[in-house]
């Protein structure tokens, strides 16, 4: 079975992935703690990693499915065909809300344009070039995952 990226209703991602669950779809609804202030007292709330996004695992001609709960308005979409999400994506994915806050990095003066494979933290053994070097941080694309990493440098 595939995963696909259903977009929602905006904060309806936990209640649309509650929903399909019910019905027996299997869903992946990625989950951050976020400290949120009010007038009166701090709270830490769970909330989507990705607004409006969450994956679902369906057979392919079981895809209408999930249209039948409220909060779903459509599949994500890549070169007119519904985006397919890998299995390893979507463990990389696990893995890295899995890791403690703060990991540590060691760098040995990576360049522009260096291909580098990361030896620590969520992203570990994952390929990416440096596209940038600021003075305090370097900028990653992992091409893999289509997106990019800021990873700050360690002063020792």
């Amino acid at each position: 079975m595939n995963w696909y990226v259903v977009y929602t209703k905006p904060k309806w991602e936990k209640k649309v992935a509650e929903r399909l669950n019910e019905i027996g779809i299997i869903t992946y609804c990625p989950l951050i703690s976020k400290v949120s202030q009010w007038s009166d007292r701090k709270k830490k709330i769970q909330v989507p990693l990705f607004n409006s996004y969450i994956f679902v695992q369906v057979e392919e001609r079981e895809r209408n499915v999930i249209f039948d709960i409220p909060g779903v308005i459509r599949y994500l979409f890549w070169l007119g065909k519904p985006a397919i999400v890998k299995e390893k994506e979507i463990q990389i994915i696990k893995n890295w809300l899995s890791m403690p806050d703060t990991f540590q990095v060691v760098v040995d003066k990576w360049q522009k344009g260096d291909k580098i494979v990361l030896e620590s933290g969520p992203f570990l053994a994952q390929s990416a070039i440096v596209q940038d070097i600021k003075q305090n941080h370097y900028v990653l694309v992992l091409e893999s995952l289509g997106c990019i990493l800021k990873v700050e440098k360690k002063i020792q």
